[in-house]
């Protein structure tokens, strides 16, 4: 994959400079053993993901990756130390491949990050110590390890903002190299090394390949106002973003460039955006590699495992087959197998030793005795092997003729046992492994298409809690402080009721009624809507009792001497309650003023939808209940894993399998 240049982090830097600043820092994530991706929440524009790649890349990006089920260590630090922070600054180093990402919460941290040879992201305190880097590396004169001070790669190149042209001279004199090479290995690398040539041979003719010491004045002067023409356009933010195409060749660049003067061009917003389109799906091709290099794995264990079964189902086979056929020569060569074990057995009582006993057959075989033929050896425990029909048969002189063969016969009944073993294991990894390679398939095929984040148009309820009563009445609640402020002095109207859990950390929820009336089926929903997005969801309870109230009864003014915090409320005059508020949600898809992603009572859901998943407080994380929940009931592709996450309760889930079962049995 192309790494980023130093124009590229040059553009990309100011971009995020004039997006980020400001911005509060969310959660941060490792998709893969080199790649970090900071969540920001930026004013007026919302959710913004950060993707920094080791030694590649940095852009923002609407392609999610997926992540591990147990974050890493670094993106778990980043959490601690600057979730909430504000971002200060995004700045390039010295026009070097490393970004700085400023940031403020208790204290300043900075965030580098290296993009030169293999990269590196390294978290800084406010006295330039590490706290921690992705990657620990040591050379002699920079050591990226914890507590130690961050060293900047060393200073090199030229950084075409500051260089004036009597240092921009000295590069050429001081460098025995032509001048393609010496601009590349100083910051612009070969395309923007050549484009420079390229724009100064409008004034004077340059041939790339000419000595630095056969430069004339004019053409170093030439090369120098190229340079600095081509980095006012950057500088003046002038910028021009495309991905460029040409056959096979396929570049992200941003800005219009004489090289690619003949090339088929995608001019994009920003070079943000441009850098996510010509970066993402590369990475995703990268990244399905490395799954499907896993998943090939998985199969091949269980491919190997069939073939060594059907292996041992074969050798079964033919001990079973050859076993019989032994027993049966056994019988049928009779009087000559007793007349060597006579033999034999007369020897022994004569105190020869079997090896004596061997050296007489061998001599009889020799002299061409007849029953001597079928002889082949004795061993040092006495057992003949005697060779009749082309085959090896052992046989024990101290045994009768059919007991001899009995062996044989009840070797091959051991054998045919156990292919019944053999079968049921081998049919057993066959399903195993059809069950593997269909989950490979789905896997891949869900890798192989990466899925653009659109941020969607949200109705006005669907920025708040919500769901439609199985009576069609919409109860809005609020998602956190600033919304529970919002509901009640935006949304709340005279003839809409108040509900509240009666526990601390809980939403407000409302009741738009307009002008329908209360009844039973909409308290009890509603209550259980209340229950269920409050505290007593992390805490794993059951049941929660939850209290109503009318508007009137809402205040906002606290008592004298008294502080009510963002979110709060004071409830004046009797309180309604509705006891022991079942704390379960199902969630599924509504056709509601379009199709949407809806989380509420059971009953709601039964109401609204055929497909839902009902949850109940558990043990289980959010990301992996959501892929679960995605699978079951995103028939038509209309939501995305971040929808439903966005719905679920605060806290660990499970399925209610219980119930889905008791309905699968109803419904037969």
């Amino acid at each position: 994959m192309k790494a980023m240049s130093n124009v590229d982090i040059f553009t990309i830097s100011d971009e995020l400079n004039n997006l980020l600043t400001g911005a509060r820092v969310d959660k941060s994530f490792q998709p893969t053993k080199d790649i970090v991706v900071m969540r920001f929440h930026v004013a007026g524009t919302g959710r913004v993901d950060l993707v920094m790649q080791c030694g590649s890349r940095i852009h923002t990006s609407k392609y999610p990756l997926e992540n591990p089920t147990n974050p890493p260590t670094f993106p778990m630090l980043l959490r601690k130390r600057v979730k909430g922070a504000h971002v200060v600054s995004v700045t390039q180093h010295n026009f070097d491949r490393v970004v700085e990402i400023k940031v403020k919460k208790d204290k300043y941290y900075t965030i580098v990050v290296e993009l030169f040879d293999k990269g590196n992201i390294i978290l800084l305190d406010e006295d330039n110590n590490i706290i921690l880097p992705l990657k620990r590396k040591h050379w002699s004169t920079r050591d990226i390890s914890s507590k130690k001070e961050y060293v900047f790669p060393e200073e090199r190149g030229i950084n075409p903002i500051t260089v004036n042209e009597k240092e921009f001279k000295e590069v050429f004199i001081n460098t025995e190299s032509d001048v393609v090479r010496t601009l590349a290995v100083n910051g612009f690398g070969s395309l923007y090394a050549e484009e420079i040539i390229e724009r100064a041979n409008e004034t004077i003719e340059i041939d790339k390949n000419t000595s630095n010491s056969e430069l004339s004045e004019e053409q170093i002067s030439a090369l120098y106002n190229s340079l600095k023409d081509l980095f006012s356009i950057l500088q003046n933010e002038e910028y021009k973003p495309q991905i460029v195409k040409n056959g096979r060749k396929e570049d992200v660049v941003p800005l219009d460039l004489v090289k690619y003067e003949d090339f088929e061009k995608e001019v994009y917003e920003n070079f943000n955006e441009a850098c996510d389109e010509f970066y993402s799906k590369k990475v995703n091709t990268d990244i399905k590699d490395i799954k499907e290099k896993a998943w090939n794995k998985k199969v091949n264990k269980f491919e190997k495992r069939l073939r060594l079964q059907e292996e041992t189902l074969d050798n079964f086979n033919k001990t079973i087959e050859s076993s019989q056929y032994k027993g049966e020569i056994i019988y049928s060569n009779y009087t000559t197998i007793e007349n060597v074990i006579n033999v034999v057995n007369s020897a022994i009582s004569k105190d020869y030793s079997f090896k004596e006993i061997g050296k007489i057959l061998q001599k009889a075989k020799k002299d061409g005795m007849d029953e001597a033929q079928i002889f082949e050896s004795i061993d040092k425990m006495g057992v003949l092997t005697l060779r009749i029909n082309d085959e090896s048969i052992t046989i024990d002189p101290k045994l009768s003729i059919p007991e001899n063969a009995e062996n044989y016969y009840e070797k091959s009944k051991k054998a045919k046992k156990k292919t019944k073993g053999a079968l049921i294991a081998i049919e057993n990894t066959k399903k195993q492994l059809e069950k593997i390679k269909a989950k490979k398939e789905l896997a891949m095929e869900n890798i192989s298409i990466p899925k653009k984040r659109e941020k969607k148009n949200l109705k006005w309820y669907e920025k708040l809690r919500w769901f439609i009563t199985s009576d069609n009445t919409l109860v809005i609640g609020g998602r956190d402080a600033g919304t529970n402020e919002a509901l009640v002095k935006k949304y709340l109207d005279n003839n809409d009721i108040y509900l509240h859990a009666d526990i601390h950390g809980a939403t407000s929820t409302v009741i738009k009624l307009g002008g329908g009336s209360l009844n039973d089926t909409i308290l009890k929903e509603s209550g259980e809507f209340a229950a269920s997005f409050s505290s007593a969801w992390s805490k794993g309870f059951t049941t929660q009792d939850v209290f109503w109230v009318h508007p009137d009864q809402v205040s906002k003014t606290p008592e004298p001497g008294e502080f009510l915090p963002k979110g709060s409320f004071v409830i004046r005059g009797n309180r309604n309650y509705i006891r022991s508020a079942r704390v379960k949600i199902a969630i599924g898809i509504v056709d509601y003023e379009g199709k949407r992603i809806m989380a509420g009572p059971v009953e709601a859901l039964e109401a609204h939808c055929e497909n839902y998943v009902v949850l109940k407080p558990g043990y289980t994380k959010k990301e992996a209940i959501a892929k679960k929940i995605l699978h079951k009931i995103n028939e038509d592709d209309l939501i995305t894993l971040d929808d439903i996450i966005r719905v679920l309760p605060s806290g660990k889930c499970d399925i209610d399998e219980e119930y889905h079962q008791r309905k699968k049995y109803e419904k037969n």
